[in-house]
């Protein structure tokens, strides 16, 4: 690690999508973090990101290619890696076609990165199959904001416009776990009286709550429709606002009505007191807030659910006017960069759509090729990784900042899947679950060590700096793509990389779309300006507060859509009671592949645990720290139990941070959203039992390749 001149280096954040301000100065071998003042997190860190730093130099730290050969992965060259994976691509592409290779990318990589991905594997590779791990966080929200809206961006103002609000309405979000410098933005309506949180459990969030409601997981939708019935029925309905600024409410009414409070109590578990109350205090309100997250996306109708809630803002008149709102709560580093250029199946850069002709019109003029030549969308994430190695679908993968073997769902499944594939390629900074399965293992650099854009949970455009350099034999996920698309046939300079010759490229490919960034420089960057898109010109001062004149649809009218609760996919029954949930800790982030390797961190949380109500555990025969199991109808997950007295007697909760057999995937249901492919992480129908009960062999963890692909990959 090269100490530089010792001088500090403003930049963000590696982990969660509030992109906080921080300075890295090395100093001696390491690099001290400070945060910094800035919008977003107001000059504090979480403990995530004051030991950031700590993997820069970690022993887990990924420094030179690995290579399967002989069943075993052996330290390789960059040259023979990289001919390597391009011999085994061309040859399985030249039997199989061109879909015989897939990509999977991150909501964690930069926009250039995004970009870059997305144009390698519909040019250099001609595939349709590339999807990425941002379907399973923020695909529901995207969905159903563009049918309410017409655009989707997470947060279509700034983040610091909560500080005024009276009521803040919190729907599946655990702000004191997954972003703790969120939570000076809420303090303003909290202080008022104001801050209401919907969450099964009783989350730090939903302790520092005024207003706690605690529906059945799967439920929320409903609990969306019993409010919006009591708002209508008690006459608190913004009627100006919805004749002059909205469509489609009768239709939507005509739904709705079925849902008065009582039975929607019934349904829920919340009062229908508590719904009227929470009708009124939006009605009340001088500038108010819903805000969703996970907890209320990751369903089979999560799509739904949304639009709800979004039908709830609307009835009181808050999209699109200062001082109240919608919006989502974004997870991942870049979850809304992430998906607007082009790494996700349906999409092409600028957010647009890769079935629309103009679209791949344009596109293709930025990139040089024929349209035509561009693939039609490809499978989602859980469909393209449920295909993996099966006879119609692909059967080389290459992996960019995901680790799916723990992230995704019904994870015993999907590492099966990735151990049936011919080929799999992993670019990583650690030895994750999936890339300790791969054939090729490339250790690319760290957020400190290379320049490049984020976008954070509010549509602000960001630029983190190189604050070191990585390792003599790391290299950018850029230069992997470009040495790799040169040995593909592609002309020298088609894949650039250089991070701001790609975003001067996303610029171009990015204009005149509904996320427009061709306006935006590293310059004005550079210069601290704040650029929130779309910014269609270079001297544009950018869109901080989205929809104040008109919504993106043709008319200018943010349109309700009606919805209908049906409930879990998979609700419990006599043979599973219970309902099992995840989420996240304050330690941890996303699968854990990073956070687990640093010490700090894992000390604190070194593994899992289930929590369950005292009484559901004593029926069990399970008291606090003994070993249980949670068991579906995929899986069984063990860890120790811990009983918590806040929890609803119908729910186990898990948190999805860890490998083998305490991977909270292991019992998650795959079911699909129909429009969004969010699968249902959030509610599955479980039962718990004492961890001896559980048969041997029940849970097995992410395994190596077989020893005839080893030998088979390894001479090749």
């Amino acid at each position: 690690m090269d100490a530089g001149d010792e001088a500090p280096t403003d930049t963000h954040c590696p982990y969660c999508a509030l992109q906080c301000g921080m300075a890295l100065t090395p100093a001696g071998g390491t690099v001290d973090v400070a945060p910094r003042s800035f919008p977003a997190n107001g000059g504090g860190l979480c403990q995530k990101g004051w030991t950031s730093a700590s993997l820069l130099d970690s022993p887990a730290r990924l420094t030179t290619p690995l290579v399967r050969t002989g069943g075993e992965l052996h330290p390789a060259t960059w040259d023979d890696a990289l001919d390597v994976i391009a011999a085994r691509l061309t040859a399985l592409q030249a039997e199989h076609g061109h879909d015989a290779v897939a990509v999977f990318g991150g909501g964690g990589l930069t926009n250039e990165k995004a970009y870059l991905l997305g144009k390698f594997a519909r040019v250099a590779l001609g595939t349709a199959q590339i999807d990425y791990n941002g379907r399973f966080c923020m695909s529901s929200a995207a969905a159903a904001g563009k049918a309410a809206f017409g655009a989707d961006r997470g947060m279509p103002f700034p983040m610091t416009d909560l500080a005024d609000a009276d009521v803040i309405v919190l729907v599946g979000s655990n702000p004191a776990e997954t972003m703790p410098p969120f939570l000076q933005h809420l303090q303003g309506a909290a202080a008022r009286g104001g801050l209401v949180v919907v969450d099964p459990r009783r989350t730090p969030t939903a302790e520092q709550a005024n207003v706690h409601l605690a529906p059945a997981p799967g439920t929320d939708l409903a609990l969306a429709l019993g409010v919006l019935h009591a708002t209508v029925a008690e006459g608190l309905l913004d009627g100006t606002y919805v004749a002059g600024r909205t469509a489609g409410f009768d239709e939507m009414w005509r739904t709705v009505a079925r849902y008065w409070p009582e039975h929607v109590e019934r349904i829920t578990g919340v009062s229908a007191a508590d719904q009227r109350a929470l009708a009124h205090r939006l009605a009340g309100a001088r500038g108010a807030y819903v805000l969703t997250a996970r907890g209320a996306e990751q369903h089979a109708t999560g799509v739904d659910t949304v639009s709800a809630w979004i039908n709830v803002a609307l009835a009181h008149g808050l999209p699109g006017r200062a001082g109240s709102g919608y919006g989502c709560l974004t997870g991942q580093g870049n979850g809304q960069g992430g998906r607007e250029h082009g790494q996700k199946a349906d999409q092409l850069p600028g957010y647009r759509a890769l079935a629309d002709p103009a679209a791949r019109e344009h596109v293709a003029g930025v990139w040089g090729v024929d349209p035509d030549s561009l693939p039609a969308p490809g499978r989602s994430a859980y469909e393209l990784l449920d295909a993996l190695g099966e006879p119609d679908g692909p059967k080389a993968m290459l992996v960019f900042g995901s680790n799916v073997a723990v992230s995704a769902p019904r994870s015993q499944r999907v590492a099966d899947r990735l151990g049936a594939l011919d080929f799999l390629v992993t670019a990583d900074v650690v030895l994750s679950e999936t890339a300790a399965m791969a054939d090729v293992v490339l250790p690319v650099t760290q957020w400190a060590e290379e320049d490049g854009t984020m976008t954070n949970l509010e549509g602000r455009v960001l630029l983190r700096r190189k604050a070191i350099d990585p390792p003599d034999e790391v290299r950018s996920d850029l230069d992997v793509l470009a040495g790799l698309a040169e040995r593909l046939g592609q002309p020298a300079g088609r894949f650039p990389a250089d991070p701001e010759a790609i975003f001067t490229e996303l610029r171009a490919a990015s204009a005149g779309g509904v996320a427009d960034y061709s306006g935006v420089t590293y310059e004005r960057l550079r210069d601290g300006e704040a650029l929130h898109w779309p910014v269609p010109a270079t001297d544009h001062p950018g869109t901080p507060r989205l929809f104040l004149d008109a919504f993106a649809h043709d008319d200018g009218r943010a349109r309700f859509v009606a919805v209908d609760h049906t409930g879990p996919a998979e609700p419990p029954d006599a043979e599973f009671p219970l309902q099992a949930t995840t989420g996240r800790v304050l330690q941890h982030y996303q699968s854990g592949a990073q956070t687990r390797a640093v010490p700090e961190l894992a000390g604190a949380v070194p593994e899992a645990h289930i929590e369950v109500h005292p009484d559901t555990a004593a029926r069990a025969g399970l008291g606090a720290g003994d070993r249980a199991t949670v068991e579906s109808r995929r899986g069984a997950v063990t860890a120790p139990v811990r009983c918590v007295a806040s929890m609803r007697p119908d729910v186990v909760f898990v948190p999805f941070h860890f490998p083998g057999g305490q991977r909270a995937n292991l019992i998650t249901n795959p079911a699909l959203d129909p429009t969004s492919r969010m699968p249902e992480f959030k509610v599955c129908a479980a039962r718990i039992v004492p961890a001896a009960d559980v048969p041997a062999g029940t849970v097995s963890a992410p395994g190596s390749r077989t020893s005839d692909r080893q030998d088979k990959d390894g001479e090749s």
